[in-house]
C-alpha cells in the first residue's frame, strides 16, 4: 500500500492496523547528538490515549513506546528512528457481526474495492484513527528536532517556539473567543480553552453517548515562535503541506489557514494584515492575522493559525442503510467501543502533524539559506551604515 510516509527532510513512516498485534513508524531525518529517550516521547502519547475520560472510547491501550533503533546511550545517531507500541486491549469479536458489511461514513467498501476484496474489518484495520497513536509518537521527535536545531542556529536568542491545540467547537456548540485561555485546556477533558463552553458541551455530549449518536468538532492548532522563512514555492507551500498534513488525519473533511473561508465575506481592506515598523534590529509587525501566519506559502513569523473540521464518528448504534460485500441491503448496527466525538482526541495529533510540518520546513530551509546561524535581514534595519575605511 503506497501512501504510508509524510514529509522530505523529516520524514516518517507509519505501519500496523487496528487489532493487529502492534503499530509503530520509522521516523528518517532526526540530526545526530539529539537527546532522545522513551519519556520524551510517552508525554505526549499519553495525552492522545484512549480511556481517559467518558467521552471517548474505553479501549484500554497504554500506548507505552519503545525505541527500537536510532538512538545510542541517550542521543540520536542520524539513523532511522524505529518506534514501537503494542496492542494489547483489542476485542476483534465486536465486529464479526460485520465482517461481510460495509458500515456507512467508513473505509469498509473503499478498502474492500481497491484492494481486491481483502480488508480487515477488524476495527478498520489500517484505516482506524488507532494509527494516528504513531503520528503523535513521530510529531513528539519532531518537537525535538525544532527545540534542538532552533537552539544550535539561533543560540540564547532562539524562539520560544510552542504548539498548542484546542477543540474549538463541538457539534454546533462554538467556544467564546473572549472567554480564551489556553490553560483551561488542560483542565477539561475537551480541550476547550473556554471553561463555559466546556460544561455546556458535557451535558450534551452526555446526552448523545446515551443515545448512542455521535457529534463532530472544529480543532484548531496554532504554532507560537515559528521562525520567518519557512516553505518553499510554488508547490511546498508551507500552508499547502499543512492542509495536507491536517486532511490526513481520519475524518477531517475540511482544512482553513487564518481567516479561511471567512475571508471569503472580508473586503480587501479588511482582510489585509497591515505592517508596522519593528523599530531597530526587530521584524516588522502586523495588525492582524488573516493570513494564518503564512503569505506566499512561506511563514511571517507570526503565529500559524490551522484549524480543521471533523465529521460525527461514523460508529453508531443507530441502525444505517447500506449492503454487503454479496450487493445485498442490510442495516448496520455498530457494536464495541467508540469516541461519541472523534474530534476530542484528534487535538494531541493536529498538534503532532504541526509539528511534523515545522520540522520538515526547517530542515529543508536550513539546508538551501543556512549556515549557521542565521543572519537576519531586519537586523540592520534603522542603523546608520558605519563610514569604510580608507585603502591603505
Amino acid at each position: 500500500m503506497a501512501g504510508n510516509a509524510f514529509g522530505q527532510a523529516f520524514r516518517f513512516t507509519t505501519w500496523g492496523e487496528s487489532h493487529g498485534p502492534a503499530i509503530g513508524c520509522v521516523v528518517d531525518g532526526a540530526p545526530p547528538g539529539m537527546p532522545l529517550v522513551e519519556a520524551d516521547i510517552q508525554a505526549w502519547l499519553d495525552r492522545r490515549k484512549p480511556g481517559q475520560s467518558r467521552f471517548t472510547t474505553q479501549r484500554r491501550e497504554p500506548d507505552t513506546v519503545e525505541i527500537l533503533s536510532g538512538t545510542f546511550e541517550g542521543v540520536t545517531t542520524g539513523t532511522p528512528i524505529s518506534l514501537l507500541i503494542r496492542n494489547q486491549d483489542a476485542r476483534s469479536k465486536d465486529y464479526g457481526a460485520i465482517k461481510d458489511q460495509f458500515r456507512p461514513g467508513h473505509a469498509d467498501f473503499t478498502y474492500w474495492a481497491k484492494y481486491r476484496t481483502v480488508r480487515d474489518y477488524r476495527g478498520g484495520g489500517r484505516s482506524s484513527a488507532r494509527e494516528t497513536a504513531s503520528r503523535v509518537a513521530a510529531g513528539a521527535v519532531a518537537r525535538k528536532v525544532l527545540d534542538h536545531d532552533l537552539r544550535a542556529a539561533y543560540g540564547a536568542g532562539a524562539p520560544r517556539l510552542s504548539i498548542r491545540g484546542a477543540l474549538v467547537q463541538l457539534g454546533a456548540l462554538a467556544v467564546d473567543r473572549g472567554l480564551w485561555d489556553w490553560r483551561e485546556t488542560e483542565r477539561n477533558p475537551f480541550w476547550s480553552p473556554d471553561a463555559q463552553a466546556a460544561a455546556r458541551w458535557e451535558r450534551h455530549l452526555d446526552e448523545v453517548r446515551k443515545s448512542g449518536s455521535s457529534v463532530g468538532a472544529v480543532v484548531e492548532i496554532v504554532a507560537s515562535g515559528v521562525p520567518v522563512g519557512l516553505g518553499d514555492p510554488v508547490y511546498d507551500k508551507l500552508d499547502a503541506d499543512l492542509a495536507k498534513a491536517m486532511m490526513g488525519i481520519n475524518a477531517v473533511k475540511g482544512v482553513e489557514i487564518g481567516a479561511g473561508f471567512a475571508a471569503a465575506a472580508l473586503t480587501g481592506e479588511q482582510n489585509a494584515d497591515e505592517m508596522a515598523p519593528g523599530g531597530p534590529g526587530n521584524p516588522p509587525s502586523f495588525g492582524s492575522n488573516n493570513a494564518g501566519g503564512i503569505l506566499g506559502g512561506i511563514s511571517t513569523g507570526q503565529d500559524v493559525v490551522v484549524r480543521f473540521a471533523v465529521k460525527p464518528t461514523s460508529s453508531i448504534l443507530a441502525p444505517r442503510a447500506s449492503v454487503d460485500r454479496f450487493g445485498q441491503a442490510v442495516d448496520v448496527v455498530t457494536k464495541g467501543r467508540h469516541d461519541p466525538c472523534v474530534g476530542i482526541r484528534a487535538v494531541p495529533v493536529g498538534e503532532a502533524m504541526m509539528a511534523v510540518v515545522l520540522a520538515d520546513h526547517w530542515l529543508r530551509h536550513k539546508s538551501q539559506c543556512l549556515d549557521a546561524r542565521p543572519s537576519l535581514p531586519w537586523e540592520s534595519w534603522g542603523r546608520k551604515s558605519e563610514p569604510r575605511a580608507a585603502d591603505d
